[in-house]
């Protein structure tokens, strides 16, 4: 497990303001990262622009001070993903956190095929959120209900699969590349395709690697943050605004 409190005397109060471009490590929640930066580098306001699961992989987007009022702008961005599916698995989850609940035969399914099932997943689409996600309904959260065994009909949701491509077939994986709109599930469409393809699938690694106008290459990873005292983050923040004309 790793360590996201740390025992240190607490700084002085970081009055400065930014975007921070976190990789964010597999097993942290995205407030996990938040907490951890509010609290090394005492910020009073740390925000981020975009939830990821705590199974997954990659940018987060983090903004400080002032830069809180841009959140939900920049959460609205689209996202580009690095994913694979794996086939014949299916969990309560749609990932591979959840309990599996069925285990199908896949070695019917051709390249063929799955290329052409692909094909049927970009441009607009509906897509009904998993029950094991942050939706309300009726005032609560669905992960909430699903805690407790319960499950809610859900309104499908109107996305946008602005490119999918996949990038190699290893059977039962298939790695892809998807760029999607704001509130597009990875794991519900691997779910998706896994049944139209008749075998069901589940979304087996997950990594975001672009978060609008920002790129996973310009992200700090939670070890090198671990490093940092408040003036590397202040000078990571003017170089950052710099480079990417955010002021």
């Amino acid at each position: 497990m790793q360590n996201k409190t740390e025992n240190r005397p607490r700084p002085p109060r970081f009055e400065g303001s930014g975007i921070l471009p976190v990789d964010k490590s597999s097993g942290w929640t995205s407030f996990d990262a938040v907490n951890f930066v509010r609290s090394r580098f005492n910020i009073p306001k740390v925000g981020h622009c975009g939830t990821l699961d705590p199974a997954a992989t990659g940018l987060l987007v983090l903004v400080l001070g002032k830069f809180t009022s841009f959140s939900q702008k920049l959460s609205g961005d689209n996202k580009t993903y690095e994913a694979t599916l794996l086939l014949g698995t299916e969990t309560d989850s749609q990932d591979m956190d959840g309990k599996i609940i069925a285990e199908n035969d896949w070695h019917g399914i051709t390249e063929e095929e799955i290329r052409r099932v692909f094909g049927e997943f970009t441009g607009d689409l509906k897509q009904i959120p998993p029950m094991v996600s942050a939706v309300k309904v009726n005032g609560k959260r669905l992960y909430e209900l699903a805690r407790k065994g319960k499950e809610v009909i859900r309104e499908p949701r109107d996305i946008t699969i602005h490119r999918l491509e996949i990038t190699s077939v290893e059977m039962p994986y298939i790695n892809f590349t998807a760029e999607c709109s704001k509130g597009t599930y990875i794991r519900t469409l691997c779910s998706d395709i896994g049944s139209a393809l008749g075998c069901g699938g589940v979304l087996n690694t997950l990594r975001r690697t672009r978060s609008g106008v920002f790129d996973i290459a310009d992200a700090v990873d939670i070890e090198t943050l671990k490093t940092w005292e408040q003036p590397e983050l202040e000078k990571f923040l003017a170089d950052f605004a710099a480079k990417t004309l955010i002021l």
